[in-house]
């Protein structure tokens, strides 16, 4: 059988994907190219002449013509130069799968218009169904803006020819009715591989407790650790406290627009606000903003605990990031988190009660060997998500794809 011809497709480079189709290139496994934007493609040059471009239809960084339609407005762009792109691409060779990102390379133009099979990757459909904190919460003009990137996305999720989402619980978020056309797999992970956590006597270095996301926000359980590390300070709990993520910066939920529309520019973002709200860890937190990767990983390392009390997501990476490397996590009993973690093995799962959170990190503390049992189990469960181990059900994915592709086009010829 010969091998499948792949493109993935997405603004951003490497994103979602860009790690898989190196690996599905370098192992054989397919014939891989990756379509991004120019600078991207300029940027990345030096990996390879597969790594390709595509040319958006105007501008797709700030503010488009219209405010409520504004990501709507983007993906036409970028899906107008994907589509141009791809059938110049089929000129020169058959292509048998596009993976699309549902924003960043919306194959929406594409449906009708090419021979492959299309593979949109959705992250969740709309913030109305991923939620959002009660307390911060959209404004209309939001919500409002909202309903039109949720359209986007059913659509893309009915007229695919398959869906990737990155967890079960993603999944849910979709109607009923879409469901069928969706499949879960969480992209692939290239974690170094590390020396084993030693158990570490709690009086040679501070018992250091961490928090890690991508952006420091009340979706993400920032607010949550904030006020969990209050009350260990309040009780004299010697620890060091470490939130790693940056501030002021994109997030899951509205808390940065909330800050703004509270304090009219005094404070700079949720982070500073909670600062105010809870003066006592100002200055107990450690707040390293933003890391180069190994940076990252190093301080992963050097964390004796994490709490990760998500509130809301679909999937967090850095999850896996701290599994991977033998992080001792603690995290709600619900929703993605406990896709990952399997309670008193890797992990512990608890209900959202502060003072049961307050007990557990107080035993953990006490306990080095449970944390070490729950970290070597941690990296052996999140090995699964390595990219030789998620590379052949990608693969299985894509030819799934394909079939369902020649099964629609096969009833739709004439008999």
């Amino acid at each position: 059988m010969s091998k499948p011809v792949i493109v993935f497709a997405g603004a951003v480079y490497p994103g979602q994907f860009g790690r898989l189709c190196e690996f599905l290139r370098a192992t054989g496994m397919a014939e891989s190219y990756f379509l991004t934007t120019p600078g991207h493609r300029d940027r990345n040059k030096d990996k390879g002449d597969h790594i390709l471009s595509f040319v958006p239809d105007g501008k797709i960084i700030g503010d488009q013509s219209y405010y409520y339609s504004a990501k709507v407005e983007r993906s036409a762009r970028i899906g107008r130069g994907l589509r141009n792109a791809v059938k110049e691409l089929e000129k020169k060779r058959p292509i048998d799968v596009i993976v699309a990102h549902s924003l960043w390379g919306a194959p929406h133009f594409l449906y009708d218009e090419i021979d492959a099979a299309i593979v949109s990757y959705i992250e969740f459909p709309s913030y109305r169904c991923h939620g959002w904190d009660p307390k911060y919460p959209p404004d209309d003009a939001q919500r409002m803006a909202d309903k039109n990137t949720e359209m986007l996305n059913f659509h893309q999720a009915l007229r695919s020819d398959l869906v990737i989402c990155p967890s079960h619980h993603a999944k849910q978020m979709f109607p009923q009715a879409l469901q069928s056309n969706i499949e879960v797999q969480l992209e692939g992970f290239d974690i170094k591989p590390v020396d084993e956590r030693a158990i570490k006597d709690d009086a040679t270095a501070p018992f250091t407790i961490g928090f890690a996301a991508r952006d420091l926000s009340s979706s993400k359980g920032f607010e949550t650790f904030v006020r969990l590390v209050d009350r260990l300070v309040r009780l004299g709990v010697d620890a060091r406290f470490v939130a790693l993520g940056g501030s002021g910066v994109t997030t899951y939920g509205y808390e940065e627009q909330w800050v703004q529309r509270k304090y009219g520019g005094d404070v700079e973002n949720f982070r500073d606000h909670l600062m105010r709200e809870y003066p006592i860890v100002a200055d107990r937190i450690e707040f390293p903003g933003p890391l180069p990767y190994d940076a990252f990983a190093e301080k992963v390392m050097d964390t004796d605990l994490f709490l990760y009390p998500l509130q809301y997501g679909v999937a967090n990476w850095g999850l896996v990031e701290i599994l991977g490397r033998g992080g001792c996590v603690i995290a709600p009993d619900r929703g993605y988190a406990s896709e990952l973690l399997i309670d008193d093995i890797n992990g512990r799962l608890l209900p959202d009660d502060d003072d049961i959170w307050i007990e557990e990190i107080l035993a953990l503390q006490k306990d080095p060997a449970r944390r070490y049992r729950y970290g070597r189990a941690a990296q052996a469960l999140a090995a699964q998500f390595s990219l030789p181990a998620v590379a052949p059900r990608y693969m299985r994915l894509f030819r799934q794809a394909m079939d369902k592709r020649r099964r629609r086009q096969t009833a739709s010829r004439p008999t």
